[in-house]
């Protein structure tokens, strides 16, 4: 299992937001480059990027903060936020970033993600945000009436090999990923998951690899210091389904 690091980014800053909550938002750094260096030399081999603004406005604001981080480490990054257009999309790529995570439009726009798909196979990632088991779109700030588990099938129908599966009861709150709601993602020959939300311990992250998860992403708790990320790469690397 993968662990990857999560760096949020509002107004060029590195923060993490309490269960997706603008208004309940912790800065913990002002150079996200920064941060991102000190995760590879940590021993990440994956950051994930969230541009906050962009996923509260629909169109990707952090730009030049995620170009100089595709320029300032050789490990490969994955970014989610406000890519809701193909052009956003191209551009991203064109940043590089080697993965673009997709979240409102696979809800609002299946045409444009069946595109996407297409034209760009493993580099397009699903991202299902739920609360309460509905997906959840516009920077979570809308919950709509699809379960996410029919968006996870609908999703491997269009071709879809990856989804990061988040949790936002969880996010922020190191109160435990939902594991339940993990294990029915999981399939043999379905898209293989990325757990994201909720890890707060080493046990955690002992639990979700033996879930079957492909990667496992951290936020709040590498920044506080609860799991400490060497730690949580050996127990990944080491334990078995």
């Amino acid at each position: 299992m993968e662990i990857i690091p999560a760096i949020d980014i509002k107004d060029g800053r590195c923060v993490r937001l309490y269960q997706g909550d603008f208004a309940q938002m912790t800065i913990y750094a002002d150079d996200p480059v920064a941060v991102a260096r000190h995760w590879e030399a940590q021993g990440a081999g994956r950051l994930h990027l969230v541009d906050l603004d962009g996923a509260r406005t629909g169109r990707p604001q952090n730009v030049d903060v995620i170009l100089a981080i595709t320029q300032a480490v050789q490990i490969p990054v994955q970014l989610g936020g406000g890519l809701r257009r193909e052009a956003d999309v191209e551009a991203a790529l064109a940043l590089g970033v080697e993965r673009v995570i997709i979240g409102t439009a696979a809800i609002v726009e299946i045409e444009l993600v069946a595109r996407l798909l297409n034209r760009f196979g493993e580099q397009i990632v699903i991202g299902i945000d739920a609360r309460n088991g509905l997906v959840a779109t516009d920077g979570w700030t809308v919950t709509s009436t699809v379960k996410a588990t029919a968006l996870a099938e609908q999703m491997a129908g269009l071709g879809a090999r990856r989804i990061i599966y988040t949790d936002i009861s969880r996010d922020g709150a190191l109160s435990g990923p939902n594991f339940t709601a993990l294990a029915e993602l999981i399939s043999p020959t379905g898209p293989a998951i990325i757990a994201s939300g909720g890890i707060a311990s080493l046990e955690h992250v002992r639990r979700l690899a033996q879930l079957g998860v492909e990667g496992a992403i951290i936020g709040k708790a590498l920044y506080v210091g609860s799991v400490k990320l060497p730690e949580a790469i050996a127990i990944a690397q080491t334990t078995t389904v």
